[in-house]
C-alpha cells in the first residue's frame, strides 16, 4: 500500500540524513544512497495517492495536483532559509558553517513529519491503505527492497554522466515495457492509455532538458553575461534559483483557480504539455533576444531578462509538470499506478542528464560567452517550440488513446 511506501520511505530517509552528518567522505556517500532510496518509495508513492482523492474525470484533480507542487515548492524555499540561519547563526558561523547539526535537524524533521503521517492517516481512510490480505511479509519484502537499492544508487553516484544516461534510458525503457506489458493484460483501453502517458513522458525529457538549465547554465549566465548590479548592490548568483519557488508560489493560486474555473472547457493533457513546452521555449526566446541585442559594453545583459526567464518558466512548468503527475494517476494501469509514477520521475531525471551535457556544450571549453550562449539557447527556443506545436498536432490522437480521460 502506498502509506506503509511513504512511512518506510521516510524511514529510510531518515537515515540517510543521519549518515551525511558523519564526516567521512564514504558514508557520505552512502548516505546520499540512503536518501535516494528512501526518497523513491516516497516520492512517487504520495504523488499516487493524491490522484486516489479524486475521481479519474473530476475537474478538480489538476487543480488538487497543483496545490500538492505550491506545498513542494514552500518547501523547497524555505527549507534553504532555515538551512543558512541553522548552520550560519545557530550551530556555527558564517566562515564556518555547521552544516553536521543542519543535516541531523533535517533527519530529526523527517522523523516528525513521519509520526505525523502515522498520526493523521485515519483521516484518509482506505486511501493509500494496503491491500486486503496484505501481510507483514510484503512490507518487508519492501524494506529489504530499499535496502538493497543503496549499494546501486551508490554505484550511480560515481559513474560519469554520459554512461549514466545510458543506463538511465535501459531502465526507462525496461519500465515503459512494463507499463505496456500489464497495459495489455488489463485490456484494449488500458493499453492505449498506457500508450498515451509514455508519449507525454518523452516530451517531458525534452521539457526538462531545458528546464534544468536554471540550475546550470543559468547560474553561469548570471555569474559572467548578466548585469547583477542593482544600483550599487550586488544581487547574488545564488538567489535566482529561488525566484522560480517564488513564482510558484505567486503563480499556483492563479493555475488552481483557472483549472477548476474552465472545468469542461479545460484543455487537454496534451495541450496542457505543449502549452508547457512553447512558455519554456518563450523565456530561451527572450534569452535570445537579450544576448543579440541588449548586450551593453561590458558585455552584460540587463538583469531583469533573467528574472523574467525563471518566470516564464515556471508558467510552462505549471502547466506541465502538476498535470504530469495528475495525468499519471488517471492514464497508467490500475496495478502499476506507483510502477508509473517512477517512470514520470525517471524520465524528468533524464532531462536532468541530458541537461547537464547541454550545459557543458552551451559553457564551452573556456567558459561561457555571449556567443556561445547565443547559439545554445537558439538551439533551445527551435527545439522546444518545434516540440510544443508537433505535441498541438499530434494532440487529437494522444487525446483519443486516452479514451476519454481529460
Amino acid at each position: 500500500g502506498y502509506q506503509r511506501s511513504i512511512l518506510i520511505g521516510a524511514a529510510v530517509m531518515s537515515l540517510g540524513l543521519f549518515l551525511i552528518a558523519i564526516p567521512d567522505d564514504r558514508v557520505f556517500r552512502i548516505g546520499l544512497a540512503t536518501i535516494i532510496a528512501g526518497n523513491g518509495l516516497f516520492k512517487p508513492n504520495i504523488s499516487s495517492m493524491v490522484g486516489q482523492l479524486y475521481g479519474i474525470n473530476d475537474s478538480r484533480r489538476d487543480s488538487g495536483f497543483t496545490i500538492f507542487y505550491m506545498g513542494i515548492n514552500a518547501g523547497a524555499l524555505v527549507a534553504p532559509v532555515l538551512t543558512g540561519i541553522l548552520a550560519e547563526n545557530v550551530f556555527g558561523t558564517e566562515a564556518m558553517p555547521a552544516y553536521k547539526y543542519v543535516f541531523i535537524a533535517s533527519g530529526i524533521g523527517m522523523l516528525v513529519s513521519l509520526v505525523w503521517f502515522w498520526i493523521g492517516r485515519r483521516q484518509l481512510g482506505t486511501i493509500g491503505a494496503a491491500p486486503a490480505g496484505a501481510g507483514i511479509g510484503r512490507t518487508i519484502a519492501v524494506l529489504i527492497g530499499a535496502l538493497v537499492a543503496v549499494p546501486v544508487a551508490y554505484g550511480l553516484l560515481s559513474i560519469d554522466a554520459g554512461i549514466l544516461g545510458w543506463i538511465l534510458g535501459a531502465l526507462f525503457t525496461v519500465l515503459c515495457v512494463m507499463i505496456l506489458v500489464e497495459g495489455v493484460r488489463e485490456g484494449r483501453v488500458a493499453r492505449d492509455r498506457s500508450i498515451a502517458m509514455l508519449i507525454i513522458f518523452v516530451f517531458n525529457v525534452l521539457f526538462f532538458m531545458f528546464f534544468e538549465q536554471a540550475g546550470s547554465s543559468f547560474n553561469f549566465l548570471a555569474q559572467n553575461i548578466v548585469n547583477r548590479d542593482l544600483s550599487g548592490w550586488m544581487f547574488p548568483v545564488g538567489w535566482f534559483q529561488s525566484v522560480n519557488s517564488v513564482a510558484i508560489l505567486a503563480l499556483g493560486p492563479i493555475f488552481v483557480w483557472l483549472w477548476t474555473a474552465l472545468g469542461s472547457r479545460n484543455p487537454s493533457i496534451p495541450r496542457k504539455f505543449g502549452l508547457g513546452l512553447i512558455f519554456n521555449g518563450l523565456a530561451f526566446l527572450l534569452l535570445m533576444y537579450a544576448l543579440s541585442s541588449l548586450v551593453d559594453g561590458a558585455g552584460k545583459i540587463p538583469f531583469w531578462t533573467l528574472f523574467m526567464v525563471y518566470v516564464i518558466q515556471t508558467v510552462g512548468e505549471l502547466c506541465l509538470s502538476p498535470i504530469g503527475l495528475s495525468m499519471t494517476t488517471k492514464l497508467a494501469p490500475l496495478k502499476v499506478v506507483g510502477l508509473a509514477m517512477g517512470g514520470w520521475f525517471l524520465s524528468t531525471a533524464i532531462g536532468n542528464n541530458l541537461s547537464g551535457i547541454f550545459a557543458a556544450v552551451v559553457s564551452g571549453e573556456s567558459g561561457m560567452t555571449v556567443e556561445s550562449a547565443l547559439k545554445g539557447y537558439t538551439f533551445g527556443f527551435w527545439s522546444l517550440l518545434g516540440a510544443g506545436v508537433l505535441l498541438f498536432l499530434i494532440a487529437p490522437l494522444v487525446q483519443k488513446l486516452m479514451h476519454g480521460v481529460k
